[in-house]
């Protein structure tokens, strides 16, 4: 194993390693609802099935988060990246080789398999590779990387699958992620913190997947399903059983999945809650500003998509900014202002009409975007180095699944708050319910700006 000062040399071409597989997974997210109709035609599907699509890489990437950040504090951080990476690769030339939606789905949750890999173990080998001092700023650039993914990823995608064909979309990670598995392979060290009397603990995995995957399938398909049908209602049963046997089964086990005296910290409990609550506030932002875009004041995807994008560019900009001043002033303080920030664009957002200049909803997300940019950094920043360093992997897997959670959860409740209003509200109704969802969004942000101020600071 490399010591930290045989690495020093290399740390940047470490962050380039993560920043690509960052970018790759974040992309791959945001492309392929644009190429969703153009596969659904090419692939004779239905609406319902081609859905699937999404919905099957959700609930996969969701579900095995902490699984694979359990096994790279076992196995190394860098061995389960890197296999990450060669799943992620191969699952993506196959899903553009399918000629079948039911094929399709299969690889795409085989792709989803890698990507957890990938987004379980990226913090973990930046926070390990990186000194104290620089641990936001680098959190930050990934986050960059994350942000330009999901900017990128609709106008690229609608240019590759209109230049190529939709399979294009699945085709360019194959060299992009062999470049990355290459940078990895070369640079990143062989790493292992974890006593070996540790092992896997399997049974605490299975209902761990069992239980979050059903309570995010019972939230993503609430409004299609009905919230009270039968299916949805023993979704939820399902996830209260497995997740209350995950707690059960995790107080007992010699060797547990999810350390759970880490929330027993608040500095790890405060900071995973704050996250929710972020993701929570920004995902309503994501699902309400299209509908405000689109329905409400009739403008065309690519109108839409460009004013869309401001939120995310400053997103971008700030987060590594706010990160290498975390590092400096401590994470409490830029978490708490990150999220006042956060509330008052939900806020401003709430008062689009059907008359407003657009430029009001420009910005508002810009107000959304910096302060999600300035929350996202110290935030992570703060869980990542309240976790001892053998339990890297866990944090970094806790995190990724808070950001999985938050995201539904902010769908789901939003998309009920607007359906609820808009069914209940004559004409104008689109923007009624857009602006009492907005009001709740703005709630939830800051709700997440008093737990952030009640934890404490983290240098």
């Amino acid at each position: 194993m490399q010591n930290s000062s045989s690495i020093a040399p290399y740390k940047w071409l470490i962050l380039l390693a993560v920043g690509i597989g960052t970018f790759m997974t974040a992309l791959d997210s945001s492309v392929v609802n644009v190429i969703l109709p153009v596969a659904r035609a090419a692939l004779h599907s239905d609406f319902a099935s081609t859905e699937w699509v999404v919905t099957i890489y959700l609930l996969v990437l969701s579900g095995l988060l902490l699984s694979f950040g359990r096994l790279g504090d076992l196995y190394g951080h860098k061995a389960v990246y890197m296999a990450g990476f060669l799943v992620f690769v191969a699952s993506s030339m196959f899903c553009g080789l399918a000629r079948d939606v039911g094929v399709l789905v299969a690889f795409r949750a085989l792709q989803a398999l890698g990507a957890a890999m990938l987004a379980a173990n990226s913090p973990a080998i930046l926070t390990g590779n990186f000194p104290p001092g620089q641990r936001g700023q680098v959190l930050g650039l990934s986050a960059t990387m994350t942000y330009l993914g999901l900017v990128t990823g609709p106008s690229l995608g609608g240019w590759l699958a209109h230049a190529f064909g939709w399979q294009a979309v699945f085709y360019i990670n194959v060299p992009v992620g062999a470049l990355a598995l290459a940078l990895s392979w070369a640079f990143i060290p062989n790493d292992r913190q974890t006593p070996a009397n540790e092992f896997f603990d399997l049974p605490g995995a299975a209902t761990f997947t069992v239980g979050l995957s059903a309570l995010l399938l019972a939230l993503n398909q609430g409004h299609a399903w009905g919230w009270i049908s039968p299916a949805v209602i023993g979704l939820f049963l399902l996830a209260l059983l497995a997740l209350g046997g995950f707690i059960w089964l995790e107080r007992r086990a010699a060797s547990p999945m999810l350390d759970l005296s880490l929330f027993q910290r608040p500095v790890f409990s405060l900071t995973v809650l704050s996250a929710i609550l972020n993701y929570i506030c920004v995902y309503s932002v994501i699902f309400l500003m299209p509908q405000y875009f689109l329905d409400g004041r009739g403008l065309d995807s690519a109108h839409a998509g460009l004013l869309l994008s401001s939120q995310a560019l400053v997103m971008a900009i700030v987060a590594p900014i706010s990160g290498s001043l975390s590092d400096r002033l401590g994470t409490r303080w830029p978490a708490v202002l990150g999220m006042g920030i956060l509330a008052l664009g939900a806020w401003l957002l709430s008062a689009v009409s059907a008359v407003s200049p657009l430029e009001l909803a420009v910005a508002g997300l810009v107000v959304v975007g910096l302060g999600t940019g300035i929350f996202i950094s110290p935030n992570n920043s703060a869980l990542m180095g309240s976790a001892p360093r053998h339990r890297q992997g866990i944090a970094a897997g806790t995190l990724a699944t808070a950001r999985s959670f938050g995201m539904v959860l902010g769908a789901g409740l939003s998309g009920a708050v607007f359906t609820t209003i808009l069914a209940q509200s004559a004409a104008q109704g689109i923007f009624t319910a857009v602006r009492v969802s907005f009001w709740a969004a703005g709630g939830v942000a800051a709700l997440g700006m008093l737990t952030s101020l009640v934890r404490e600071n983290v240098g």
